[in-house]
């Protein structure tokens, strides 16, 4: 017996938060309902004075935590350089999680 027809599975879940970084340069988002599973993470900084980088410190299905640290450019001989890094504070990121 064949069917006829069109299926289209359901699309993958996506959420969508902004969070503010707190002394120690970390903003937790949690996903509710939780993901089955530890969602793929996109997660962006909105620009500001220094160099500014990220990393995913946490991911489980029902929070993330990312962590910011931010460095002033240091001017050495001429040439420029980054400082070393420190937690960034009052930081917004920007994070997307979608389903597995």
């Amino acid at each position: 017996m064949t069917t006829h027809g069109h299926y289209a599975p359901p699309a993958r879940r996506v959420d969508r938060a902004v969070g503010v970084t707190g002394s120690g340069g970390d903003v937790t988002f949690t996903w509710s309902p939780p993901f089955d599973a530890p969602p793929v993470i996109e997660a962006t900084v909105q620009a500001g004075a220094g160099f500014r980088s990220l990393r995913i410190a946490a991911n489980t299905g029902g929070s993330t935590t990312v962590h910011v640290d931010v460095s002033a450019g240091v001017t050495l001989l001429g040439i420029g350089v980054l400082a070393v890094g420190a937690a960034a504070s009052g930081v917004t990121v920007h994070c997307t999680a979608t389903a597995p």
